[in-house]
């Protein structure tokens, strides 16, 4: 059962798509406007959104725009009496899923809400689930992910993940073996740039008593310790051309034999690898073999860089903070809202590992219950606190002015103009950052809210 919400001003339409929705096994909730329905997702969670274009007050597209401000994810549907192309326009260019003209045919209609509801991820929205464990967030991109996560992880096919230093490929391939057949089987990860490479032939295939200096005993291989579950070979670009000789034929054959021994043995093992490079220009470059390449590749997952995802960072932000006020036993479960424009405007190069690492530190330094912005160490990044009468520094930091001259020196436009940012960016804090609720503290309407954060260009 999926929560949808109708906008519209006309009751008989409102009527109708409720008839017709709940028939569909839908929970739905109506509104005569799109104020009603703004309070009504402040408070509620909503699957879908279906508003009419032009009603009295907000307008669609207004209500449109908000809705996206605020869970850009949300798929809105605008239907309209007056289709007009500019209104189409305008809906695609603010993020509408779809735009219908009435009288719409019922089949329609029931096939665009069946394809939003889907593309929504509505239905793979597990983003903090016991199957996905450390895997934060409810971006597009995750979503794909998550989902694939779940069709690949029942098979046994070979998985290769890419993605930058930093962004959680091993989460990936943890999740992948975890709803796994093997699942109650070991999960045995190996770095391959870890391993000197005189070493590593002995360390993924084990070796016999006498077989070379040191080998005073047998041992045995990783992959023989992963049998019957999943062995992870992280940096995978890493591998000499002799081990990725060995490698291949562990593949095909199914097959290891320990270094200085005669016999081969079976092996069942399903291989998870992830590299930060991109190997097609490696095989290019003859440094990685091609036919390795594919019997890895058989199904590729990329992770997206932070960067990329940036609707993710205050999800991740919050699970750090939790996090690392429990493990340093610290009292910080917020962030400002000016540390939070920092982030949101950095692009982390180290990618969620650097992220979690500012937030520690950030936790570990701070003396308040909230971080401000001072206690963020971001190369680059100027984060002055704000405090007391403020200055925009022009690249989305506020400095402190603590001089009458000051004051006088910028002019009273621009001291109303910073003391207004700085009362609107407190509003924010005040109420966990929900502009509706904001605007009812400054007792100004959400239109003017809306007009003003984004004058100030406030994140």
């Amino acid at each position: 059962m999926f929560q949808i919400l109708v906008i519209d001003d006309e009751r008989s339409m409102r009527d109708f798509l409720k008839i017709l929705l709940t028939k569909e096994g839908h929970q739905v909730v109506t509104t005569a406007n799109g104020e009603k329905g703004l309070e009504y997702l402040q408070d509620n969670r909503c699957d879908l959104v279906i508003t009419d274009i032009r009603m009295p007050g907000m307008s669609g597209l207004e209500l449109l725009e908000a809705v996206k401000e605020e869970t850009p994810d949300l798929p809105v549907i605008m239907i309209t009496a007056f289709a007009s192309p500019n209104d189409a326009v305008q809906a695609m260019k603010y993020g509408a899923f779809d735009y219908i003209s009435k009288p719409f045919n019922v089949d329609e209609i029931k096939s665009v809400i069946a394809s939003a509801i889907k593309q929504s991820g509505g239905e793979t929205s597990e983003s903090t689930s016991d199957s996905f464990p450390g895997i934060i967030g409810q971006s597009r991109e995750m979503v794909k992910i998550f989902d694939m996560i779940k069709r690949v992880a029942p098979t046994p096919a070979n998985v290769l993940i890419y993605g930058e230093s930093g962004t959680g490929k091993e989460l990936v391939a943890q999740a992948i073996h975890r709803l796994s057949k093997v699942a109650n089987n070991h999960f045995i990860p190996i770095t391959c740039s870890a391993i000197p490479e005189e070493l590593m032939e002995s360390e993924l295939f084990g070796h016999v008593k006498g077989s070379f200096t040191g080998a005073i005993n047998d041992k045995l291989g990783l992959f023989e310790v992963a049998n019957n579950g999943t062995a992870f070979l992280d940096e995978i670009g890493e591998l000499s051309p002799i081990i990725q000789t060995k490698l291949l034929r562990v593949l095909q054959e199914r097959e290891i034999k320990p270094v200085g021994g005669n016999i081969f043995q079976k092996i069942n093992v399903r291989i998870i690898a992830a590299t930060n490079r991109v190997l097609e220009d490696e095989i290019s470059a003859g440094r990685f073999r091609e036919d390795l390449f594919y019997r890895l590749a058989v199904v590729p997952i990329r992770v997206p860089p932070l960067r990329e995802r940036k609707s993710d960072v205050p999800l991740l932000v919050q699970h750090f903070l939790e996090k690392y006020s429990n493990l340093l036993d610290k009292e910080v479960h917020e962030i400002s809202s000016y540390a939070m424009q920092v982030l949101m405007n950095y692009d982390f190069p180290g990618n969620v590992r650097e992220l979690e690492n500012i937030i520690e530190r950030g936790v570990a330094l701070e003396s308040s219950n909230i971080i401000l912005p001072e206690n963020l160490t971001l190369p680059g990044a100027k984060v002055a606190p704000p405090s007391g009468n403020v200055e925009d520094t022009g690249n989305g930091t506020l400095r402190a002015i603590t001089s009458e001259e000051e004051l006088y020196h910028l002019g009273l436009e621009k001291v109303l103009a910073n003391m207004e940012k700085l009362f609107i960016s407190h509003a924010l804090d005040k109420t966990n950052h929900s502009k509706m609720r904001a605007a009812d503290l400054l007792k100004i309407s959400f239109r003017s809210f809306r007009y003003k954060v984004k004058k100030y260009d406030i994140q």
